[in-house]
């Protein structure tokens, strides 16, 4: 359920670009996420950080979009969120030796400490690697080839990524023993 949570401005930006263009469509977007960060805010009380970077990013990059009509910005904000991650996973991993990801999944996964440490620096390098394709995509392609790759492709290739993280950790899970 909380993937359509996260996927609901993505979605909504494309079907505003199908039925009208790439301005209507940011300010979907905006509108969505700020209506989604409204609704996380009303039903949990707490705001996770990671949803504050994104409804900045969005509003800063969709309004830059919108003021100096310019389609640029736009395109910029998925690599900013991809960097973003990738960044903030990287600083509290070398920095403050905290490991994002077992913080998170550390109550659902046992995993040996090194394998937690090459699962983080997996997805650092995932991040990093769909924020370079996202420009490669948003300069050398047409503008509805990005947004087709924007709703489809990068989620398609989070897809993958999450299956073959899963492969590489099942020889880590012991099924329960009855």
């Amino acid at each position: 359920m909380k993937i359509f949570f996260d996927l609901f401005p993505v979605l909504l930006f494309f079907i505003a670009y199908r039925f009208s263009d790439i301005y209507t469509a940011t300010k979907v977007a905006i509108a969505a996420t700020v209506l989604q960060f409204a609704w996380a805010y009303f039903i949990r009380k707490k705001i996770e950080p990671m949803m504050w970077f994104t409804l900045a990013v969005v509003v800063i990059f969709g309004s830059l979009t919108l003021f100096l009509h310019n389609p640029t910005f736009i395109k910029w904000k998925p690599t900013v969120l991809y960097w973003g991650m990738a960044a903030g996973i990287t600083v509290s991993l070398t920095l403050f030796g905290r490991n994002p990801l077992r913080s998170m999944l550390g109550t659902q996964l046992e995993l040996p400490a090194p394998v937690w440490t090459r699962l983080t620096w997996s997805w650092i390098g995932f991040f990093t690697a769909m924020g370079a394709l996202n420009l490669v995509i948003a300069y050398q392609f047409s503008e509805a080839t990005w947004v087709n790759f924007k709703a489809f492709g990068g989620i398609g290739l989070m897809l993958v990524f999450v299956i073959a993280q899963s492969l590489f950790l099942s020889r880590y899970i012991e099924e329960d023993k009855k």
